[in-house]
């Protein structure tokens, strides 16, 4: 093994699941490296509709335990990180003769308020659509509605907050280094793992391997690992498209469709409306996934059963897409395949693989104890679990207290509008003020790049969170691609290269 860097852990994926696993594993002791292909959270982890909930809609086909989890997990994330996870109120409108009757549609709040231990969140009521200023935007025939708390997040933010405390607490963290082969040998993992920018390959050892790939999870397996015929994942695509504010209510909405799928029109980045998601199986390759003209005709059709004002394509500022990687159950309807984890260990030859299929954000966190678990049958038990009571970075503040964060910055920065301030604490928490630095004009954060980008922000992105591209910047450390120009965002790249040839 001489020349080899041995781990006890190497992590192959830097969504959610494999960040949060790097993270939970690191902080117990092991040692544990993590390599992703692209930047991290590049796929199904920054394309989801951004909720930390339960999944009301999970109960219907008697997901009674993962909505259980779920619920559970929304207020210990809350606190993990006040600054990319706040509460929402959700407004749910009913009508008469609907997809679902109102008893049904109560029996489910009924639980999601006493399944989950809900302390904080406020409990389900009903609301008068006629007196209440949710009705305002929607059609008259919605006179009625349900309003249930769940909770937002900035699911980007989190995977990337995920990945920097894995690497304070001593994981190798490895971004756009893509693994092209992994093979057991005399009892070890022997990894070799491409740099995507040199093109120069790397080989690591470790006792146990862990495929969180997401979408690609079955490729590693045939690709890298060199399993034929492997099929445990059912890729379903979820579309969203982003429009121009539809309503100054601060609450989202569940709207029910007639073929009985539900989407979300939720307040998206100050200025906007978020709509989505849909749910279609997807037959091609994870990169290649687009939001086809169908998916767009579907939203606004939707969305326009509801608000008073239509919903057209014209009104559309950004769309995204991302393919999920449901476990395979044999579910005849995409939106019916299980949204719960599998975890599946593999011990041939005395060199553990665990493979992970499934998962969401809101339950990343217990299905990294639950991996940790399986870590520990295999190669020995470091630690015990300790993440329920942890903080992720720049979130060492009250859960309620962002509000206040925001003032202390403006405080100590006067010169930052209460909008810019806000920004940086919704991305960065108590880390905002190693940003900003000593900082005494707007001047002082040095190049402007549009929105309100700073070079000040651009360079902790690059130093701290691995940041190598614009599109990295605008679109997962932060959302200012949707107030820069194209020649603004041309800028930002054309800086971020003179930084990298600088290396």
């Amino acid at each position: 093994m001489a020349g080899y860097t041995v781990f006890d852990l190497f992590v192959i994926g830097g969504g959610i699941n494999g960040c949060g696993i790097a993270r939970d594993a690191a902080g117990r002791g092991y040692s544990v490296a993590l390599a992703e292909m692209n930047d991290f959270a590049s796929g199904t982890s920054s394309g989801a509709t951004k909720l930390i909930h339960g999944g009301l809609r999970y109960l219907e086909h008697y997901e009674f335990r993962l909505v259980r989890e779920a619920l559970m997990e929304r207020e210990i994330l809350w606190a993990m990180a006040p600054h990319v996870i706040w509460p929402l109120r959700f407004v749910l409108p009913f009508q008469k003769g609907g997809v679902r009757p109102a008893w049904l549609i109560r029996l489910g709040l009924f639980l999601y308020d006493n399944l989950g231990g809900r302390k904080l969140l406020p409990a389900t009521k009903t609301l008068n659509l006629k007196t209440d200023p949710a009705g305002k935007p929607l059609k008259p025939v919605f006179g009625k509605a349900f309003e249930y708390s769940d909770g937002w997040v900035d699911d980007a933010r989190m995977v990337v907050l995920n990945a920097r405390d894995a690497a304070n607490k001593g994981a190798t963290i490895l971004s756009r280094a893509k693994v092209v082969s992994a093979r057991r040998e005399n009892g070890f993992w022997l990894v070799e793992v491409r740099d995507e920018a040199s093109g120069v390959t790397t080989a690591h050892k470790a006792r146990m391997l862990v495929n969180a790939g997401g979408p690609w999870v079955d490729q590693v397996l045939a690709g890298a690992i060199g399993r034929n015929n492997v099929h445990n994942v059912r890729l379903v695509q979820g579309s969203h498209i982003i429009v121009k504010k539809k309503f100054e209510d601060k609450r989202a909405y569940f709207f029910q469709n007639p073929d009985n799928r539900i989407f979300f029109a939720i307040p998206y980045e100050q200025d906007f409306t978020l709509i989505g998601t849909t749910d279609r199986d997807y037959p091609g390759d994870p990169k290649d996934v687009r939001i086809s003209p169908e998916e767009i005709q579907y939203l606004c059709k939707a969305a326009s059963e509801y608000f008073a004002e239509p919903v057209k394509a014209d009104d559309i500022v950004w769309t995204y897409s991302a393919v999920r990687p449901l476990y395979d159950d044999g579910a005849s309807k995409a939106q019916e395949a299980t949204r719960d984890y599998v975890l599946k260990v593999d011990e041939a030859d005395g060199a553990p693989l665990l493979n992970v299929f499934g998962g969401k954000l809101t339950t990343y966190r217990r299905l990294a104890e639950h991996a940790l678990e399986k870590v520990g049958e295999a190669i020995g038990t470091k630690g015990g679990p300790w993440t329920a009571k942890s903080r992720l970075p720049g979130g060492d503040f009250p859960v309620t207290g962002a509000l206040e964060e925001e003032r202390r910055l403006v405080s100590a920065y006067p010169f930052l509008t209460s909008r810019h301030a806000a920004r940086l604490i919704r991305c960065y928490g108590t880390d905002a003020k190693g940003i900003m630095g000593e900082a005494k004009t707007i001047e002082g954060l040095g190049r402007f790049f549009g929105g309100t980008l700073y070079e000040a922000e651009v360079r902790f992105l690059i130093d701290r969170e691995w940041a190598r591209t614009a599109e990295d910047v605008l679109w997962r450390r932060t959302k200012q691609g949707l107030f820069l120009t194209a020649e603004e965002a041309a800028g930002l790249e054309e800086y971020m290269a003179g930084v990298r040839r600088a290396a």
